[in-house]
């Protein structure tokens, strides 16, 4: 919500009146450059919405829309004349339903609307041309990574991650806790980076079907063997499986997989690094000196958490205290290469972990939407307070 600054008014007395953050309303309104406001300026106030229709006014008022209209003076008001700043209080992202790539950017348009600290940015394009987007939260110096949809059946796992973060904004705007931890002391801890759909091609292929754009569409279908069933499909639109493209003995991973060329699934391409995606997964990772990383995929419950014995000492306790707040189990070693942790540990000796969400067959049913979501909310929230 935007209003207009009198002589004399502050950020400080912005932050008083609505009862949000300093650190806030600094971060949504980096065009203010002194703490004197000048006349006229325009300042964004998280958390708010402007109600101005007689409509909005009157739920606003909790009385008919008519009985307003009523009241001395007001029929000289047409609706939109007036303004009034409408509190958020309850989620606007909604993560129980098949959730494709509009869906995210819309999400993405509304949070940055109602909670303008967020800031955003395009790492990269899809092999179709899409977004890949960045979101960064917070103004602390330990910098904590998430990522979700490496693979396109997986696609729930952008769901359960725009849930938490709408939550988390609500929280921090508020000057709330979840679950005992204050959020907004997380927020000036931590910077969190988030890529929430890694692969929007492939998500929108198990959702929509192939796409129109040849020579595309005609490959997929082909390499889902006529079938017009891609619930299955893991890759990108170019049969690659971008969580095995990356170079950590990435020829082991080549030699041994089955498919030998573009498939639904598990090919892990002719080189390393070879798609727009893992391009700009690296390029981010590469540019953004992040202490932790966690990638969500489905399923089984588990959190992977080592590779060949170069994780860091404190991977442990930290993937203890995950399994602790989820109740899943904790992984040391798998055999697997190639995967996006794999490669962040290998380089950086750092904490890395893949997070398997949920139970079952992949793609997982909507219907396990709030369990899964409320078991990884501890490991969202350990990723802060063990950063």
């Amino acid at each position: 919500m935007n209003i207009y600054a009198s002589l004399g008014d502050t950020l400080a007395m912005y932050s008083e009146w609505f009862s949000v953050p300093y650190e806030l309303l600094v971060d949504a309104n980096p065009h203010i450059k002194n703490e004197h406001l000048k006349l006229g300026e325009v300042v964004c106030i998280p958390g708010y919405d402007a109600v101005q229709s007689w409509e909005e006014l009157a739920g606003f008022f909790s009385v008919h829309e008519m009985a307003l209209q009523r009241m001395k003076g007001t029929t000289k008001i047409t609706s939109g004349e007036v303004q009034l700043p409408k509190r958020i209080v309850s989620r606007v992202v909604q993560g129980q339903k098949a959730y494709d790539f509009s869906t995210l950017q819309q999400d993405i348009k509304t949070l940055c609307r109602y909670f303008p600290f967020v800031r955003t940015r395009t790492i990269g394009y899809s092999v179709l041309g899409l977004p890949l987007i960045e979101l960064q939260i917070g103004r602390g110096p330990i910098r904590v990574h998430f990522n979700g949809s490496f693979h396109a059946n997986e696609w729930i796992t952008t769901a359960v991650i725009m849930t938490f973060l709408n939550e988390y904004l609500l929280a921090v705007t508020n000057d709330q806790t979840l679950r005992g931890h204050r959020m907004l002391d997380y927020y000036n801890k931590v910077t969190l980076s988030v890529v929430p759909m890694v692969n929007p091609d492939g998500v929108n292929l198990v959702l929509h079907g192939p796409p129109e754009q040849e020579p595309y569409r005609s490959e997929v279908i082909c390499m889902n063997e006529g079938s017009y069933d891609f619930s299955q499909w893991k890759a990108n639109i170019r049969g690659i499986d971008l969580n095995n493209q990356f170079p950590a003995k990435w020829e082991v991973e080549q030699a041994r997989k089955v498919p030998k060329a573009p498939a639904p699934r598990d090919f892990p391409g002719f080189a390393p690094l070879t798609e727009p995606e893992t391009k700009a997964m690296a390029a981010l990772t590469e540019e953004s000196d992040f202490s932790m990383i966690l990638a969500f995929h489905t399923q089984g419950k588990e959190i992977y958490w080592g590779y060949e014995g170069l994780e860091p000492p404190e991977a442990e306790e930290t993937v203890n205290e995950f399994a602790k707040a989820s109740g899943y189990r904790a992984v040391r070693y798998i055999d697997s290469h190639a995967g996006y942790r794999d490669w962040f540990i290998q380089t950086w000796r750092r904490r890395g972990y893949t997070v398997e969400l949920g139970e079952g067959v992949n793609p997982l049913p909507i219907s396990q939407f709030t369990e899964i979501y409320e078991d990884s909310l501890g490991i969202f929230l350990a990723a802060l307070y063990m950063a």
